[in-house]
C-alpha cells in the first residue's frame, strides 16, 4: 500500500494537482454526513483529495471588473480539469483492482430519502478530506486555504476500497489566516456569521472557521440574481439590483421574485450549465471571498480595494456590460423604460 499510495500522489501531480492527500474512513471518522465515504461507495477505505490552482494573473482585473472573461473561463476550465483528474486516478485504480468512484469538483449534491439537491449538501465535502489530509486548511470563511495560492484553489477527490496510507493535517502555524475578515467584507451577501464559530470533528482533530447562515445568500448573490451591495457603491458582476435582506427566511421568496427577471435579461457569451438555476445557464459574478484569499495580507487588503472602488455594472440590451460610477448606474437605470428596468430592480407601480 505504501507503494500504490506514492503512485497515486504522483499521477495526481503528473496531471495538474498541486497538493494531494489521503483521508481514510477512520482519519474521517466521527465528521459530518457529507465527509463519510461509504455514501458514494459501501466498501471504500480512503481518498484522494487534491487542489488546483486557479491563475492568480486573472484574479485582480476580475476584481477591478477589467475583465470578467479570462477568470470565468479560468474557473470552468479549472473546475472541469479537477474533476478529469478524479476521473483518470478512479480509472487508474479500477483497471488495477481497486474500485473507485471519481467525486465532480462541483455541482453534484445527495437526492436520497433525506436529501433534497436544492439542499446542496454534496456527496462528499472535498474540503472536509482537504484539511483532514493535510492539503490544506480551513481559513476564517470555510474555505480552504494553501499557503502557495491561498483560496483560489478547486478540489478534487477520489473515493477508493483501496486502504491507502493516511496523510496528517497540516500544523497550526502554517495556517496564514490570521482572521483579517476581509473575505466577509467583500461578500455582498453576508453570508459570514459576524462572530460565531463552528467546529468539525473529523478523526479525533477539531477544525473551526466562521458559521454560515442560509446558503440561499450565496446563491442569491453568487448566482447572479442580483450583485449591487447594500452600500451602493460597488457591485458584484451581476447587473441585478433587487435589495439584499436581512433575514434568512426572506431569501427564497426574494430568488423566487427576482428569477423572473433574470430568466428574461440577456445572456452574454460563456458561463456554464448549472441544473438548479433557472434556465441552467449561469455565470461567475462573485467568489470574492475565495479571490481575495492571498497569504500575502497586503495583497488581501489590496484586492479589497479595488473591489470596493471598482463601481458597478450594468447591462446594455445585447447582453454586454458596462462597468460605471454608482451615479451612473442609477442614470442609466432611470432612463431604462419600466419593463426593462424590472429586470434588474425592483419597480413600484
Amino acid at each position: 500500500m505504501e507503494e500504490l499510495t506514492q503512485h497515486v500522489k504522483d499521477l495526481v501531480e503528473c496531471l495538474g494537482g498541486v497538493a494531494v492527500g489521503i483521508a481514510t474512513t477512520k482519519t474521517l471518522e466521527g465528521g459530518p454526513p457529507s465527509s463519510d465515504l461509504r455514501y458514494v461507495l459501501p466498501e471504500a477505505r480512503s481518498a484522494i483529495v487534491f487542489a488546483v490552482p486557479l491563475d492568480q494573473g486573472v484574479i485582480e482585473p476580475f476584481l477591478k471588473k477589467e475583465d470578467h472573461h479570462s477568470h470565468a473561463l479560468n474557473n470552468v476550465r479549472t473546475n472541469t480539469l479537477a474533476s478529469g483528474i478524479a476521473f483518470e486516478v478512479a480509472n487508474f485504480l479500477t483497471q488495477i483492482g481497486h474500485p473507485s468512484v471519481p467525486q465532480a469538483a462541483n455541482f453534484v449534491y445527495r437526492a436520497d430519502a433525506q436529501h433534497s439537491p436544492k439542499n446542496e449538501q454534496p456527496p462528499i465535502a472535498h474540503r472536509y478530506l482537504a484539511v483532514r489530509s493535510g492539503v490544506g486548511s480551513f481559513g476564517y470563511s470555510g474555505n480552504v486555504i494553501i499557503k502557495e495560492h491561498g483560496a483560489a484553489i478547486i478540489l478534487g477527490s477520489v473515493v477508493t476500497v483501496a486502504e491507502l496510507i493516511p496523510t496528517d493535517p497540516l500544523p497550526p502555524e502554517d495556517n496564514y489566516c490570521d482572521e483579517c475578515r476581509i473575505c466577509q467584507a467583500v461578500c455582498a451577501s453576508g453570508y459570514m456569521s459576524q462572530d460565531e464559530k463552528v467546529t468539525v470533528t473529523l478523526g479525533g482533530i477539531d477544525f473551526s472557521y466562521c458559521k454560515k447562515h442560509d446558503h440561499l445568500r450565496c446563491d442569491y448573490v453568487c448566482g447572479g440574481f442580483t450583485g449591487l451591495h447594500r452600500s451602493g457603491k460597488w457591485s458584484t458582476w451581476s447587473p441585478g439590483r433587487f435589495p439584499i435582506p436581512e433575514k434568512d427566511e426572506d431569501f427564497r421568496p426574494a430568488i423566487r421574485k427576482a428569477a423572473k427577471a433574470y430568466v428574461k435579461r440577456p445572456k452574454p457569451k460563456g458561463g456554464f450549465y448549472h441544473f438548479l438555476m433557472p434556465g441552467y445557464r449561469i455565470e461567475n459574478t462573485c467568489g470574492h471571498c475565495q479571490l481575495v484569499c492571498h497569504p500575502n495580507k497586503e495583497i488581501r487588503k489590496r484586492r479589497y480595494k479595488m473591489l470596493v472602488e471598482s463601481g458597478v455594472v450594468v447591462q446594455r440590451r445585447d447582453g454586454s456590460r458596462d462597468v460605471v460610477s454608482p451615479e451612473e448606474a442609477q442614470k442609466r437605470i432611470a432612463r431604462m423604460d419600466p419593463e426593462t428596468r424590472a429586470l434588474y430592480e425592483e419597480v413600484r407601480e
